[in-house]
């Protein structure tokens, strides 16, 4: 079955998976979404015999539909290889009564390696496809992770470059030494005196600029996107929730078709519309539990389905997450909208106008399968202390949100459904805020004396993303402000 996308907010004509991926962003501001949800028709004990490369061609081939079976396969062997410490790719560990899926055993230890290692791959692919001859520029915002993991799938990916833009002050120390230390010709990191919502909402203006983009096309270049607002982001993340239940049938922790639960934490919501994606191809999911930090604005919509981002910017100690405008979002309410597109993009525009929106009573209906709640910095600390002392395993600060927001959803319903956590991101991340939750003492030390202490007390080896930076070089270091920021661009490109 031939699957093509369409835009939130188009009039209904649809393009190819390649088309998609290239574009990033659709002409009218929407975002792409499949015409239909595929479904995952191949037994549990046939997957239950595939590796991560074997199970994500099966998930990837029914969404990507205009590419061969050679194109995808040889995407996903440059992209699922040794870049991952570890051939799981993804493994499960079982902790304090929920299973961890661990999604930051690749090159910038984040859940974004996950996806942003095969992009560079299925955008080259798109462009010889689609006889694109413009270099393309991937323009990017992002909260800490996004930037790293995106420009180390592009660094020296002929034919790209990419600019990727962050709040200055706005991530944590190792996230920003990983971006200003990048390598490659065509990587070019900016940061911004604004917070990740400015970032972001100035980079889609750019996308939307006419001019700047006919600017562009006379000098050869043409945008395209490595947010999650790509499908080509989102595509590849819907593999790893396939992956999960197929692990633990494999483990016999579950019986075929038994429900699981998955609880995301998220900012963009991308994470989470993945698995939601998944629960719609057929995989036996029962609750998405949507955990936020607080900055709780998706919990808030989900409590009283307004949509308000109207409201302070907290700076958290799971930075990944500090979003108030929700992107992602906006393909759920394309989708409980009755793929409305003129309802969509009038909640859309009042957003942008007014900052909110009020889903209706029947939209609200068709949101049964999420649960919402959110962590406080307090709470997020007193997960990882609580997990570390109970069982011994570490998480970061962004998966300990969810922790948190899943023993409130056991609390909240007693379902004792097996549940799996996304964890998003390594703990030598967020080392200061990890280790202070551990333990106060740990406060004095510096920054990589605390990295060979995490190391010690979890009895895990120092992943290599931390010790390739400890001693590189600053190659990165214009700081603009956000009114600057296509000048930024222009400068860059030498234009």
């Amino acid at each position: 079955m031939e699957i093509l996308y369409k835009s939130t907010r188009g009039t209904g004509e649809c393009v190819k998976a390649s088309e998609a991926i290239l574009k990033g962003l659709s002409k009218d501001g929407g975002l792409f979404v499949p015409t239909a949800i595929p479904k995952l028709d191949i037994s549990m004990d046939r997957l239950a015999e595939m590796s991560y490369q074997e199970i994500a061609y099966e998930v990837m081939s029914r969404f990507l539909t205009d590419f061969t079976e050679e194109e995808l396969k040889a995407c996903i062997a440059k992209a699922y290889d040794s870049k991952f410490d570890t051939q799981e790719i993804a493994p499960l560990v079982k902790a304090g009564g929920a299973y961890y899926l661990e999604l930051f055993h690749g090159a910038t230890i984040a859940f974004k390696d996950m996806a942003l290692s095969i992009l560079p791959h299925l955008l080259t692919t798109s462009a010889k496809k689609n006889h694109v001859k413009n270099e393309i520029v991937i323009l990017t915002a992002t909260s800490g992770d996004t930037g790293k993991a995106a420009m180390a799938g592009f660094a020296d990916v002929p034919g790209t470059r990419i600019i990727v833009f962050y709040p200055k002050n706005g991530v944590s120390p190792i996230q920003e030494k990983q971006m200003v230390t990048q390598k490659g010709n065509n990587t070019y990191v900016v940061g911004i005196t604004g917070n990740f919502d400015d970032a972001q909402t100035a980079v889609k203006k750019m996308f939307n600029d006419k001019a700047m983009e006919e600017e562009l096309d006379k000098a050869g270049f043409q945008f395209s996107s490595a947010n999650s607002i790509n499908i080509g982001r989102l595509v590849p993340q819907v593999v790893y929730y396939v992956y999960a239940y197929v692990n633990l049938f494999k483990n016999g922790e579950i019986k075929d078709g038994e429900k699981i639960n998955v609880t995301v934490p998220t900012g963009n919501f991308g994470n989470i519309l993945a698995a939601y994606y998944a629960k719609n191809m057929g995989l036996p999911i029962d609750k998405l539990i949507c955990a936020s930090n607080e900055n709780k604005v998706l919990f808030d919509f989900f409590s009283t389905g307004s949509y308000d981002r109207n409201r302070d910017f907290i700076l958290t100690s799971s930075p990944s997450m500090d979003i108030l405008i929700s992107s992602n979002l906006e393909r759920l309410i394309y989708r409980i909208a009755g793929e409305n597109a003129d309802k969509n993009r009038e909640m859309m525009e009042q957003l942008s106008k007014g900052g909110t929106y009020q889903i209706t009573e029947e939209m609200r209906s068709q949101l049964a399968d999420f649960y919402g709640n959110f962590a406080t910095e307090e709470e997020t600390a007193d997960a990882i202390k609580a997990l570390y002392q109970n069982t011994g395993y570490v998480i970061d600060t962004h998966t300990a949100v969810a922790a948190c927001v899943y023993e409130k959803y056991v609390k909240d319903t007693k379902d004792s459904t097996k549940t799996v956590i996304a964890s998003t991101a390594s703990p030598f991340k967020f080392t200061r805020s990890v280790m202070d939750a551990i333990d106060s003492k740990y406060d004095s030390m510096g920054d990589f004396e605390l990295v060979d202490e995490l190391s010690k007390i979890a009895n895990v080896k120092v992943p290599n993303a931390i010790e390739e930076i400890r001693t590189a070089p600053v190659l990165h270091d214009t700081v603009v402000d956000v009114p600057d920021m296509p000048a930024a661009v222009k400068n860059v490109l030498g234009i």
